[in-house]
This record gives structure tokens, sequence and C-alpha cells, in this order.
């Protein structure tokens, strides 16, 4: 991974971009896609729309979206504790403890999510799953008073931003789902304009994919593609406890994996992987039998239909603070997205 791309890849690990409060993250999109990218326009919703060979071929859209999960504070008590509500799909065991971020309109306040020490919790309490309702954000506040001069209602939240690399190429941070994603398409859009893609690439950083992929469905309305392919996290079964019988065998490391089924379109799919094979890519397959829950979803089902692609990025831990993934598995795609770009001609038919 050049120095560059690297450091995008930082940048975007680092900002927040919880559903709704996107704008932080999106503006590292805006810095980097800046020197390749012909037009880059920002969009009511906050989606961040970048065009190479706007005059070119078929229309071919890659999609990544941006936003993380997160929380609000919703209450702030008499004794400065702050109250939230979660932004999107949590697993609740996986905030208890959690050092957290609140992003303010000025500086960040740091704090810690908690709840009553397992010393104090009754034998009913101990067997339960906590309730959000249930834990507080401590940001050292002394009062109401003191905590309300740094933070308001509606303030979003983040666990503590950053990426820690492992051995053998891992790592793990928060928002890998799906700020990898974005990553790709957008070092995608730089390497296929170097290498003079024969399409009009559009790609978009979307946003609110967690709360109902309502970014990717205003994003693709508006950019009408002739083909999508959305880029998103995918669990890795390489880890205890998930049954391979239904998930299939999807190792870190092993490459991008192209999903087969009817949320894809049978001969993007199949391009997709010729791809593949002729540049001598890793690559893995996976099945899906409904339609996916995430924004290939909403981009095959966009106007009167799109030929719509899914490549996904092996993920362990998924929505959580440690989710891990094959940093190698992220330049194949890329790669990946880059030829497939260089192959789309007004020749093609998609038509199944």
């Amino acid at each position: 991974m050049e120095s560059s791309a690297r450091s995008f890849l930082d940048a975007l690990l680092s900002r927040p971009g919880v559903s709704g409060y996107e704008q932080a993250v999106q503006q590292v999109v805006r810095d980097y896609v800046s020197p390749f990218a012909d037009e880059i326009e920002t969009d009511l919703h906050g989606n961040v729309i970048a065009t190479v060979n706007g005059n070119r071929g078929p229309t071919l859209m890659l999609d990544g979206h941006c936003d993380q999960l997160g929380m609000l504070v919703s209450h702030i008590d008499d004794s400065g504790y702050l109250f939230f509500q979660t932004v999107g799909g949590w697993d609740p065991q996986q905030l208890v403890g959690q050092r957290v971020t609140v992003w303010t309109s000025g500086d960040p306040v740091h704090g810690v999510i908690s709840r009553k020490a397992i010393h104090l919790l009754s034998d009913d309490e101990k067997k339960k799953v906590v309730d959000p309702k249930d834990m507080w954000i401590d940001i050292g506040a002394s009062h109401r008073e003191d905590a309300e001069s740094v933070v308001a209602i509606g303030d979003a939240v983040t666990v503590q931003l950053g990426i820690q690399e492992m051995r053998n190429g891992l790592a793990n941070a928060p928002a890998m789902d799906n700020r990898t994603g974005v990553w790709v398409v957008f070092e995608a859009m730089r390497r296929a304009a170097a290498k003079g893609a024969s399409c009009k690439l559009v790609v978009a950083s979307t946003v609110q994919e967690e709360i109902g992929l309502r970014g990717a469905r205003t994003a693709a309305h508006r950019i009408d593609p002739d083909v999508a392919i959305a880029v998103d996290v995918t669990h890795a079964t390489d880890c205890p406890g998930i049954d391979k019988r239904q998930r299939g065998v999807i190792n870190l490391g092993g490459g991008p994996v192209i999903l087969r089924g009817p949320n894809v379109n049978p001969r993007v799919g199949a391009r997709l992987e010729e791809v593949a094979k002729k540049g001598d890519l890793p690559f893995q397959v996976a099945a899906l039998g409904r339609a996916a829950p995430n924004d290939a979803n909403a981009l095959q089902i966009t106007r009167s239909g799109v030929a719509t692609g899914l490549v996904q990025l092996p993920s362990r831990y998924m929505h959580s603070a440690v989710e891990t993934i094959a940093l190698s598995d992220l330049d194949v795609a890329a790669e990946l997205l880059a030829g497939f770009a260089c192959t789309l001609s007004t020749a093609d038919s998609f038509i199944p």
C-alpha cells in the first residue's frame, strides 16, 4: 500500500462519521480525491460523489458507505452523567467499559461508558444482557451545568477511534465497517484514472447505510448508472463459532469476496471473476439467497434497475470496537475494481 493511500486509510479511521454526522470523514474523502477527480460534489444528504471521464462510455458507479455505528446524547442528569441512544445495530454488551469521544460543536470531549461495578449487581442483573438505557457516559463533569457547558443534546458519540496493527498484516479499528469500503472505491478510482478507464466512473462515499441504505438510494438516483458495484465488509468465517455450512469459507487475507445470488447481476459477477483471474488476483466467492443488507440492495432497484455487483471485504467481529481486517484484501479489491472499470465499453450488455 503506497504511503499516500495508507495515510488516507489512517485518516478515514480517525474521523467520526456516525449516521447523520458524517461531515468530518467526508472532508477526508474530498481532500484525497481532489487531485485526480474531474468533478466532486456533495449532495443534500451529505454523499460525496466524484467523477472521472464524464463524457466517456457507460456509467459505472462504485459505492462505499462512510457512516459508522455510534450514539447520540439524549439526556444529561443532575450529576452531569450523559445518557444516550444508539445509532445502528450495536450489540449492547460491546459498549460496557468503552472509552468514547463526544463530538461537540467545540473540542471533542472524552469519557467512558459505565454501569454499576459487578460487585454491586444483583444476581438477576448479572444474568441479563445489559440494556443501553442502564449505561451512561462519564465525562468527569461535576454537575449538569458543568456537562452542559461542553456537551449538548444530540451530540454524536463514537468509541475511541484509531487503527491498531496486528501480526501477519491484520489490523483492527472501529469503523472498518465501512471505511475500508470507502478506501477501496476511491483508491480504485485513482488507479482506474491512471490506467485510462474506458467508462464514465462515478464514485460515491454514501451516508446513512447503517440506518436504512438511505444515502445510496438518493445517490444512485442522482447518478443513474448503467452498472453499480457496492463495496462493504462481510463476516470472515476463520474464527470460532461460525457455521461454515451456511456462511461459507471466508478467510482474512484470502482476497475480496465476490458475491453470487439474487442481489447480483450474473454478468457483472462473472466479469468481476474474469478480471480477477486475468489479473492473477486472489478472490473468494460467497452466496446469499436474498437481498443483501447493504447498499447493493438499494443500488439494484434504483429507477428502472441497475446491473449490480457486490464486492465484500472479510472482517472479524463486525459491529464492535475491534473490527479486524487484512490490509492485503483492501489492496486487491481496489485493483480488482480498477481492472473492472477498464473493461467496460458501450458494447457491453448486462441483460441476464
